[in-house]
């Protein structure tokens, strides 16, 4: 007796992945992974950010000095590097379900770690195990391409980790929020009601695990299947053939650059407009929350405008469109730094929020055509570089231990960062696909290359 083929709600390919992309329908089972997948990356986002909100309560009952909470900034990144490279291969062996709810309640329990926080080297440990939390930003990227065409891939996830990484920017909102009303309508002492907002961001971590892990799958025809021989064989065999591949290098440094570069914008802006403009946490904070909401729209913009360009010029338009929204956010980054008035500073930073955001998604848009095989691997090596590019700008102009250097001439600087990362743009080239400046590759051997690129 022949058997049922398997019927779906969307329009789906060969693969039985989606030709068409519904953000607004939660149908299973692509669409209902989409919204699993955005809202447990929104809770990791959450709870990373919900600390820069508070950090004028936090700074002042910690006493911690400028290299402390620069240190503590650059910790928050560095956990999640590592952890961000071993999410791609734990992708590839047990599926981006399982790896994705793992580490949301693994790092829930440091979330609520921060409200015990009593000295300068303590904030900066729990500062590091939450950001091992942003890992799942892999497990999103994966889910997406194991769900989505290479039609549609770029703007699902595109919008996925747009409307997660919104979280960053609500967060700036609600903690300062949850502070005042513990402490001007429940009367807690300030010391006492930072500690108690972050039960907040824990529990919005775990709730959102336990409805990925009851409510997901991850792939169309079902779970995930690990094969259950050669296990080390195969892991290794999939890293390596994801580490070797250039194109997952150059992707890395590029993200490093555009989305590194919003994370640090995240766990600095809040604190430069409270000091460099005077105004209060909460308009501060209001402020910070505009660049990270600006997410909502301008990352899945990204990938949208990737799958056109696509479709109209190939991996040529795909490139061309990210080195130029990366190039504009590097003029206005720089720009950002040498605005003067307040009012004109808010304007130039929502500028850059628009493009520096579209670059991420752009970025995304080609990382699943680089490798099939080790695809969880080069999700993984770009997602890293992003937060490896975070921690090497907070070290190297936020850590507070140059004191020679202000605050907006490190934010100019950072924009000449981002302009000098674009230029290895000029270097990948796909032979089935071309590159920036020439086309695909019609030699003999280009079956074998596309073989190695693709399987």
């Amino acid at each position: 007796m022949e058997k049922k083929r398997p019927t779906f709600p969307l329009q789906v390919d060969s693969d039985h992945k989606a030709t068409v992309f519904r953000p607004f329908s939660i149908s299973p089972p692509h669409m209902r992974a989409f919204h699993l997948a955005w809202i447990s990356l929104f809770a990791c986002f959450f709870s990373t950010f919900s600390i820069p909100s508070l950090l004028p309560a936090i700074r002042q009952d910690l006493r911690l000095t400028a290299a402390d909470v620069g240190t503590a900034g650059a910790a928050s990144f560095c956990g999640s590097i590592f952890s961000r490279l071993a999410m791609g291969p734990a992708c590839d062996m047990f599926g981006p379900r399982a790896a994705s709810a793992a580490v949301s309640l693994l790092t829930a329990p440091a979330v609520l770690a921060v409200s015990f926080a009593s000295t300068a080297k303590s904030f900066i440990l729990v500062r590091f195990l939450i950001g091992i939390s942003l890992a799942n930003f892999v497990s999103c990227q994966f889910w997406m391409a194991s769900m989505f065409s290479g039609e549609v891939v770029g703007a699902a996830t595109g919008v996925a980790s747009g409307w997660a990484s919104a979280g960053s920017g609500l967060t700036q909102l609600v903690m300062p929020s949850v502070y005042y009303f513990l402490t001007h309508i429940v009367k807690f002492k300030p010391s006492f009601a930072w500690r108690v907002a972050f039960t907040v961001p824990a529990l919005l971590q775990i709730l959102t695990a336990l409805a990925v892990l009851a409510y997901g799958q991850d792939l169309p025809d079902g779970k995930y299947k690990r094969t259950p021989n050669n296990t080390n064989k195969n892991y290794f065999s999939i890293l390596f053939n994801g580490l070797k591949n250039y194109r997952g290098w150059v992707l890395g440094l590029t993200y490093g650059f555009c989305f590194g570069v919003e994370l640090t914008t995240d766990n600095i802006i809040a604190q430069y407009f409270y000091d460099r403009f005077g105004v209060g946490m909460e308009a501060a904070g209001a402020i910070a929350a505009s660049f990270g909401f600006a997410n909502i729209v301008t990352r899945p913009a990204g990938g949208v405008v990737s799958d056109e360009m696509g479709r109209r010029y190939g991996m040529r338009g795909r490139l061309w469109s990210l080195w130029a929204a990366q190039t504009v956010a590097a003029v206005l980054c720089v720009g950002l730094g040498r605005i003067e008035s307040l009012w004109g500073s808010v304007l130039v930073m929502c500028c850059f929020s628009i493009f520096v955001q579209a670059a991420s998604g752009l970025t995304f848009g080609v990382v699943p055509f680089v490798s099939k095989r080790s695809l969880g691997v080069i999700s993984g090596m770009t997602g890293s570089g992003g937060t490896l590019g975070a921690v090497v700008t907070q070290l190297l102009l936020f850590s507070g231990s140059n004191n020679n250097m202000s605050t907006q001439k490190s934010i100019s600087l950072m924009g000449i960062l981002m302009f000098l990362s674009t230029l290895p743009l000029t270097l990948l080239y796909f032979p089935h696909s071309g590159g920036m400046f020439c086309g695909p590759s019609h030699h003999p051997n280009s079956e074998q290359d596309y073989y190695n690129l693709l399987s």
